[in-house]
């Protein structure tokens, strides 16, 4: 371990060095009581105005210094700096991380020991509503790019002194905050032994985000047993759970652990409606996924292998389009399939200004202009459009569902509804198989508990009743025993 100096020439030297080249460092030199003293910091991170008021005019205005450098900076640790973030650090290296944090460095001639304290000031919206998690009847605030206002707003609504924020570190060249947040007496101990190994060991250099980590969090294959949400009310549902949180510096999206495959269907608007209701939205949630994954490669294997399963005027109304299209109807439906997914992505990456322009040319103008120039049937392009708009119902499968939807129509295409069914097997098999942090993915379903599932899964049960029956994620049913406290 490298740490500071007696020299505050030599400590001087040594941060210009590393900043060198660089017009962001700054290095203000002044006098205490005959001795040299400066203050290092980063231009942009800090707020100058605080450093003038409660930095810089309190140690400039105060006369009566120690003459000892280790007295003397004791003495403005205790009674000069009114700041509210103080602490002593030696280390050069964790005194670099904390200069582009943020934090002012106040090194003194003749003492190796630094002062720092905390006067951010950079820049960063406020809480907005999350595009991508848009509720009716929920709270419309969102999480931002700054942990320290993340962590206040989560501490807002859990006003409970058992709710822990850890900091911790990711990246060895970005040095990436990392906060994990939990509820002491309902995450497991073990859980948070795994999450902390797990970020301890990253070999990552920079992490610009949460998706970074969620590869070395995640043991999923196709779906994942980790979940983003950008609300906080989610966040503290989730907490009250058993679950842990991980906030990263710079980026909206918390990392929420263990997660279940079922919660890709809840959202808290069902909490907020009606028992019946949620029920109703829920199903019809399943049953958007399985048509969203299932229908392109059960529409192609009916019409090529198993014709006799449909009725007499549907098959001749297909027949008839059919006919008139020069593509097979595999391929037809790959190319409708691949325009589909080149349309959203022009739709997502283009201007706000152009995004509406490109869905409509493309939905309206590209598909009716396809049908009418006999490029592609109607029926197709109607199957590949409830396809999509049944993917929007569960946005956040959106990405395993892409490559179910391609799985399954090849398989539909080559071996009919038996190929359907072999997949649908093989895909059970790994749901049933996968674990998030010792909790299998697919509970409480798969092992089957049916308290549990016709209280939150197959129905939604009313608050009275999910009050009596709070559910730690640690005690779904095929847990580790390891993790039962």
């Amino acid at each position: 371990m490298q740490s500071l100096s007696t020299s505050l020439e030599e400590n001087k030297a040594y941060f210009q060095g590393r900043f060198a080249h660089s017009m962001d460092f700054i290095t203000r030199e002044f006098t205490l009581a005959g001795r040299k003293a400066a203050l290092f910091a980063v231009d942009g991170l800090i707020n100058k105005e605080i450093i003038a008021l409660s930095v810089m005019e309190p140690l400039l205005k105060t006369q009566d210094y120690p003459p000892a450098p280790q007295a003397m900076l004791a003495h403005i640790e205790r009674a000069v700096l009114s700041a509210a973030e103080l602490k002593h650090e030696r280390d050069l290296e964790k005194l670099l991380t904390l200069l582009m944090s943020g934090f002012v460095l106040l090194c003194v001639d003749g003492c190796d020991d630094g002062l720092v304290s905390g006067v951010q000031g950079f820049a960063y919206r406020g809480p907005q509503e999350p595009q991508n998690e848009v509720m009716q009847r929920g709270a419309k605030d969102g999480f931002t790019e700054s942990n320290q206002l993340n962590m206040a707003m989560i501490r807002r609504r859990m006003k409970n002194p058992d709710l822990k924020f850890q900091p911790l570190e990711v990246g060895s060249q970005s040095h990436t905050p990392v906060v994990l947040c939990y509820l002491e007496g309902a995450a497991a101990p073990k859980l948070l032994r795994q999450v902390r190994q797990v970020l301890e060991d990253c070999p990552l250099q920079t992490v610009l985000g949460a998706g970074y980590l969620t590869g070395f969090l995640d043991k999923g294959r196709v779906f994942s047993g980790v979940g983003m949400t950008e609300r906080p009310d989610v966040v503290c549902g989730k907490l009250e759970e058993g679950r842990v949180a991980l906030l990263v510096e710079g980026t909206p999206s918390v990392i929420l652990a263990p997660f279940l495959f079922v919660e890709n269907f809840q959202t808290l608007d069902d909490y907020l409606t009606r028992p019946f209701y949620g029920t109703f939205i829920r199903w019809l949630k399943y049953i958007a996924f399985f048509l969203s994954a299932f229908l392109p490669g059960a529409y192609v294997a009916v019409v090529v292998h198993h014709p006799e399963l449909l009725p007499q005027g549907l098959l001749l109304e297909i027949a008839r389009a059919q006919a008139q299209t020069p593509l097979p109807l595999m391929v037809e439906t790959l190319t409708l399939y691949f325009l589909y997914e080149v349309l959203r992505e022009a739709g997502l990456r283009a201007p706000r200004s152009l995004s509406a322009t490109v869905s409509i040319v493309g939905g309206l103008v590209l598909g009716d202009t396809a049908v009418a120039a006999g490029l592609v049937s109607a029926p197709s392009l109607l199957v590949v459009a409830l396809t999509a708009i049944a993917g929007y119902a569960v946005p956040r499968l959106y990405e395993p569902l892409s490559l179910l939807r391609l799985a399954f129509l090849l398989l539909g295409d080559f071996l009919g509804i038996w190929g359907i069914m072999a997949g649908l097997a093989f895909l059970l098999l790994d749901l049933c198989g996968t674990e998030s942090f010792g909790v299998p993915l697919l509970a409480p379903v798969s092992p089957y508990n049916g308290r549990l599932a016709w209280r939150d899964v197959f129905a939604r049960a009313g608050w009275p009743r999910l009050a009596k029956s709070q559910a730690l994620v640690q005690n779904m049913p095929g847990s580790n025993d390891t993790q039962r406290r």
